[in-house]
């Protein structure tokens, strides 16, 4: 069943292409608060004093904060250069997963074409970040402890590898894709104050989505780049 989605009168878009359309309106308000956020922030000291009173700079703050201690506690201190990426990626997820709370609009992470070119993106990444770190030595990760063993744990290694981009697409792809399901139904049931209590809990779900893609991506990248295998 295809609902009416708001970006279905932009000329062009039909419900194959719904999940292009919401990905670029959520790249648009993610530039759009970009920019704005950048006038109000100022420059030089002011830019980087933290903010004094709740407002958006604040919640920005604080998630950000939580994904450069995050990821210290899994990665260590090695992983504050990749801060950044994963708070983008973080903040990427969470956009596209909120637009889908908006009555009207359809979130891009419920499509697998979405997800799984998220997913493709982790899987590139974490391994030039391994053959960075470990050039040519990178591919004693795919043998294992014991010599006689490495032609198995090659196998096995490679599955484990190749599966991952799949894995992360299918698993925010069906958790949103779920949870905007029964949203949706409890909003044609029950239009009025019962509907409110699967908004909270979808947005629960939209943040809580972000930080398993975004945790998984660490834990990968901080294994490509061990030292310890």
């Amino acid at each position: 069943m295809v609902h009416f989605n708001w970006t279905q009168m932009i000329p062009g878009v039909d419900h194959h292409t719904i999940h292009v359309a919401t990905l670029g309106v959520a790249t648009g308000f993610l530039t759009l608060i970009a920019f704005t956020a950048r006038a109000a922030l100022g420059s030089g000291d002011q830019a980087v004093l933290p903010a004094k009173k709740f407002s958006i700079k604040a919640i920005f703050e604080t998630i950000t904060e939580f994904v450069v201690d995050l990821t210290v506690q899994v990665m260590g201190e090695k992983g504050k250069p990749y801060a950044a990426m994963f708070a983008t990626l973080f903040f990427f997820i969470l956009f596209n997963n909120l637009m889908g709370l908006v009555p009207g609009m359809t979130p891009a992470t419920d499509n697998l074409n979405t997800t799984l070119a998220m997913g493709f993106f982790v899987f590139i990444v974490y391994n030039f970040q391994g053959i960075k770190e470990h050039g040519a030595g990178y591919i004693k990760q795919f043998l294992g402890p014991l010599w006689w063993l490495a032609w198995l744990m090659v196998i096995i290694e490679l599955i484990s590898h190749l599966v991952r981009p799949a894995s992360l697409a299918l698993r925010l792809r069906g958790n949103m894709y779920g949870d905007h399901m029964v949203l949706g139904v409890f909003l044609d049931l029950v239009p009025m104050l019962i509907p409110v209590i699967f908004y909270m809990i979808g947005i629960f779900v939209c943040f809580l989505q972000a930080f398993v893609f975004t945790l998984l991506t660490m834990i990968y990248v901080s294994m490509a780049i061990s030292h310890d295998h």
